[in-house]
């Protein structure tokens, strides 16, 4: 599985202390839409991407005691659905943790993934696009702030 980036204990995430999973692909949906190059990923971008065995990022997952959820992040985990979806076929085998997956996608726009995403236990995606200059929001589900009003989080199963 191709990756940017693994963060074994991440706490700015999401509410509990989860690993970081940086996905490789974005098509800058939000930066088109905005018109201004604004994305905090941008570096990321740029940095090699990562073959990765997915049953060793699992096991490096599950050996870890002061982790209790994956945020699946990055650039746009939903532009690699089935690498997505391998990885949490293969984390539902050891662990029912929480699997925080943050798209830039609205909700109404990846209607066909969430519904294959419902099949497995805890499963929470927040949706929508970075919009720059925007006054922060908290959000009670990640229990985090977020970069505005447009974005929010809910648990799907």
């Amino acid at each position: 599985m191709l990756i940017k980036n693994i963060i074994d204990e991440d706490f700015v995430n999401y509410k509990k202390s989860s690993m970081y999973v940086a996905f490789p692909f974005c098509n800058f949906k939000c930066e088109k839409e905005c018109g201004i190059k604004c994305c905090q990923n941008s570096p990321l971008a740029l940095s090699p991407n990562i073959d990765v065995d997915i049953d060793r990022l699992v096991d490096r997952y599950v050996k870890n005691e002061i982790t209790h959820a994956i945020v699946m992040a990055g650039l746009e985990p939903i532009d690699s659905f089935d690498d997505l979806l391998t990885f949490i076929d293969r984390i539902r085998q050891k662990t029912d943790d929480d699997i925080v997956i943050y798209t830039g996608y609205y909700k109404a726009e990846i209607l066909d993934k969430i519904e294959v995403l419902q099949r497995y236990k805890n499963i929470i995606i927040k949706y929508g696009r970075y919009i720059p200059d925007q006054e922060y929001v908290y959000d009670e589900v990640l229990g985090v702030k977020l970069a505005n009003k447009e974005q929010y989080a809910e648990k799907i199963s």
